[in-house]
Parts: structure tokens; C-alpha cells; sequence
């Protein structure tokens, strides 16, 4: 089974005034709600960095209630997340791919049970800058040619089939990759390789598979070559795609902008994966989906926990830092503040029991 991820948001405004740093560290003072709360400590998470914002907006939602707590988050990055999860020098994780087979037995020689839950969910947008064209419609199949460089014009036909009253030039088609791993990447091919398989040829891997084209560090430097380029194209964690126009995804016989409500459907169509333990909630997407209204290139972060720490006060503080992550207020807190897609209450039900399993087995 391949793993999934999904990685979105949506425009940032408000997560600009966090103040995000390299290694976000909320610790404030405060006289805000439940400020007696009776949690003290220090917790210390790392991985995904498309979760930077929204841990940062947790962080301070969660201290204003407990104002002698210290949460960390260092956005290294998923691969980095997870090493350090199943390695023990972290106390949470964040990851936008669940655990593969080996990560997932170290990670149950060092927690006994695993506690693997999706808590951010975002689009992935497809964004580009073409003189004289706003909008455009594209279907999973024009995409994968798109990125795999058998479509080279933008008045192709087969693009021009799905916009018939747009004006579309004889500019080439500038496709813009990331140069470096990346989970977006991961969660763009596997779009692909579901959605377009007959014209997607390469293996899923966060590591683009194409050469040619453009390639850019991160997700700023995706965004900043597609806006400073000419029938350029590109995809980025919605979040961050500001001005730039976007593609309506073909999903069935319509066609589907990004937004938190579609990226959220996917949650509903997808399977959770079986046989990873009780408290593994890793999902198979339903990239290939034809539900209306859906969007399909998402990225699914998820938080990784375990049922047993050596510390029982840190198992204490990881608990109610998830019951925040995940609670009504966490969930609105992120999609305000990283422009996440909230989780259904069905899905927040579903997870309580996991969540009322972290420290289960802890030590003294």
C-alpha cells in the first residue's frame, strides 16, 4: 500500500502576524481562559513544515488556556519529523505521509501503541501566470501532460477543448517543479499516478521524477518562478498562492476550484487503512474520486503521539495538546489562521478514543 499524504491551506493573513520562526516556540504569560489549568511543562514537536503555521496558531490558543506551558515546533520537515518521532527526540511529530512499515515498527518499539491522526488538511493548488488568461479548466490527464512535457503549448488542443472560449496563445509551457524533497511533491504524483495513470508513467517519491522544466527550492521558490515567468505553471500549498491564478481541477464531468469545504469532502470518500495498529488513523485518499463538488489534490497532515512515555507529566501535556489540535476551536483556530479545511465532527468523534490514548501506559 502506497502511502498517503495530502498537503493545503489556503491565504495566510492572518498566520503573518504569528511570527513564525524557524523553530516556533510559544510561551506566554497570560490571563487567558482555564489559565488555571493546572498543566505545567515543556513539550517539543518537529516535522512537516505545512504545518508551521497552524502549530503556530495551536501554540498560542492552547498557552492563552495554559500559561505554564511551553509547546516547541521545529518545521524540519516530514522526513525529519518522523525520524526524530520514532527515534525519541521529539514528543510529537508532524509528518504529511504516514508512517511507512519500518518507520511504523520503530515507532512501536518506542511507544508500544502508535497514535497516528490526521489534524490539517489542505489543497494543493495548480497555479500559473499566462498573459491574457485568468482562469483556466484542466482534467487530471491534460494535467499529467502538462508536468510531463508532452503538452508544450498552451493553445494545445486538448487544453483548448477544456476552456472553448478562452483566447489561448502559442506561448511554451514553462512547468515549475520543486528541486528539493518534498511532500507537496509526494501528494502532487500521487494525484497523478491515481488520477491520470495512462499518462503518468513515474513512481510516486517526494523527489520530482521529470527533468527539464524549472526547478525551484520550496514552496516560495515554486510561487516566485511561476509569478516572475511568462506561460509558466506550477504547484504550492494553496496557502501560499496569493495573486496567482489557479486551475479548476476535472473531477468527474465538472470541474472544481480549490477551497476548504472541497478539500475536506476527500476525508469523506477516502479509506481509513487497516491492520497499523488501534490507534492508526492513516487514510488512502480517493484521489481518483468523481464525487461532485470534491477536490482532490490535497495534502492530509497528520500528528504523530504515543500511548507510552517514560514522563507521565509529558503525557499528560501531549494529550491536551492534541484534545486542542483536534477540538471545534483548534480546528477553526488553524483554518482561520493557515487556511486549513476544518474536520467534520464526525471525524473529530472518531479520533477521541486515540486521543484518549496518549500516556495511556506512561511511567511515573
Amino acid at each position: 500500500m502506497q502511502r498517503h499524504s495530502l498537503r493545503l491551506a489556503l491565504a495566510l493573513p492572518a498566520a503573518a502576524t504569528l511570527a513564525l520562526t524557524a523553530c516556533t516556540a510559544v510561551n506566554e504569560r497570560g490571563d487567558g481562559p482555564g489559565g488555571g489549568s493546572g498543566l505545567a511543562g515543556t513539550i517539543s514537536g518537529a516535522g512537516a513544515s505545512s504545518q508551521e503555521a497552524a502549530q503556530a496558531a495551536w501554540q498560542a490558543g492552547f498557552v492563552e488556556s495554559n500559561p505554564d506551558v511551553t509547546v516547541n515546533y521545529d518545521p524540519i520537515g516530514s522526513g525529519g519529523g518522523r525520524e526524530q518521532f520514532v527515534n525519541g527526540g521529539s514528543d510529537f511529530g508532524g509528518t504529511d505521509a504516514y508512517l511507512d512499515e519500518q518507520e511504523l515498527a520503530g515507532a512501536k518499539e518506542r511507544c508500544g501503541q502508535v497514535v497516528e491522526l490526521p489534524v490539517y488538511v489542505s489543497p494543493v493548488a495548480i497555479v500559473f501566470n499566462l498573459d491574457g488568461v485568468d482562469t483556466l479548466n484542466l482534467g487530471p490527464e491534460t494535467i499529467a501532460k502538462i508536468f510531463n512535457q508532452d503538452i508544450t503549448t498552451w493553445n494545445d488542443p486538448e487544453i483548448a477543448a477544456d476552456n472553448p472560449d478562452a483566447q489561448l496563445p502559442d506561448t511554451p509551457i514553462t512547468p515549475v517543479n520543486r528541486s528539493d524533497e518534498s511532500g507537496t511533491t509526494e501528494n502532487f504524483l500521487e494525484y497523478l499516478s491515481a488520477a491520470a495513470p495512462d499518462a503518468w508513467p513515474h513512481e510516486v517519491s517526494g523527489d520530482w521524477p521529470v527533468a527539464g522544466g524549472e526547478a525551484a527550492q520550496g514552496t516560495s521558490g515554486v510561487v516566485q518562478a511561476v509569478r516572475n515567468g511568462n506561460g509558466t505553471i506550477g504547484y504550492a500549498d494553496a496557502s501560499r498562492a496569493g495573486e496567482l491564478s489557479t486551475v479548476s481541477v476535472g473531477v468527474g464531468d465538472e470541474f472544481v476550484d480549490y477551497s476548504p469545504d472541497a478539500a475536506a469532502k476527500v476525508m469523506e470518500v477516502s479509506e481509513r487503512i487497516e491492520g497499523r495498529g488501534e490507534y492508526s488513523y492513516a487514510y488512502d485518499l480517493a484521489r481518483d474520486t468523481t464525487e461532485s463538488g470534491t477536490y482532490p489534490i490535497v495534502l492530509v497532515s497528520y500528528a504523530l503521539a504515543c500511548a507510552n512515555y517514560d514522563d507521565s507529566g509529558k503525557a499528560e501535556l501531549v494529550r491536551s495538546y492534541f484534545e486542542y489540535m483536534l477540538s471545534a476551536e483548534g480546528q477553526d483556530t488553524a483554518a482561520e489562521n493557515a487556511g486549513s479545511a476544518p474536520l467534520s465532527y464526525t471525524l473529530r468523534k472518531d479520533l477521541e478514543p486515540a486521543v484518549a490514548a496518549i500516556g495511556s501506559g506512561s511511567g511515573s
